[in-house]
């Protein structure tokens, strides 16, 4: 091959990688339309699926093209929707699904196998609920108090309602995030796992 058939070759790959970026990107944006409630946590956490192709993006190009298809994939739900939570609920959602795809994204990069795959996944779960629980209890709770014009003390006992154990927001965090995280991120990862094959396979073919 000529270099001007490689550089023929590379323009027309990394413009197939844009427009599958962009592809999973508005999938996922569109999933996030979808969601609904868990009965471990309160119903302003829904759970949705937009995760889903956010991690396929990310194990076929790698973290940072994942930490792309996230960002856009809030920018274009903030345009078509609006925020109803002066945009603390879609900075959450980037930074606790970040705290996911990135670990999962590192570990299958290093080795592309089925057991990384679920090593990466299980490890990202598993952040995600760490990172999901902290952001909550010293950051998103005193957000969505002020964001929402409620005390402190009436999202706790929204929590409280739920799991009588829970009494502050570190109780909250751990009792009632934490749940919800981890079945987020089982049912996210089984759903990448029985997916990603069928799709990588289709976009190792368009390049071909």
């Amino acid at each position: 091959m000529s270099t001007k058939e490689a550089t023929v070759q590379t323009t027309v790959t990394s413009t197939r990688k844009v427009a599958s970026i962009g592809m999973f990107a508005a999938i996922a944006a569109v999933l996030m339309f979808f969601e609904f409630p868990l009965p471990v946590a309160p119903a302003f956490y829904k759970l949705d699926f937009s995760e889903v192709p956010v991690l396929i993006g990310t194990f076929c190009y790698g973290p940072v093209a994942g930490i792309l298809i996230e960002l856009v994939k809030i920018l274009v739900k903030t345009v078509i929707k609006g925020t109803s939570t002066a945009f603390v609920g879609e900075i959450a959602n980037f930074a606790i699904g970040c705290a996911m795809i990135v670990p999962a994204g590192i570990i299958y990069k290093l080795k592309k196998t089925r057991k990384r795959a679920i090593i990466g996944l299980i490890t990202g779960t598993l952040v995600m609920a760490f990172v999901g629980a902290f952001l909550n209890a010293y950051v998103l709770l005193p957000a969505y108090s002020v964001a929402y014009g409620m005390p402190i003390d009436a999202l706790v006992g929204m929590g409280a309602a739920i799991n009588a154990s829970v009494t502050d927001v570190l109780s909250f965090a751990m009792l009632l995030v934490v749940p919800f995280n981890l079945i987020k991120g089982v049912v996210v990862s089984v759903l990448t796992l029985l997916l990603y094959k069928h799709i990588s396979r289709l976009i190792k073919g368009a390049n071909n």
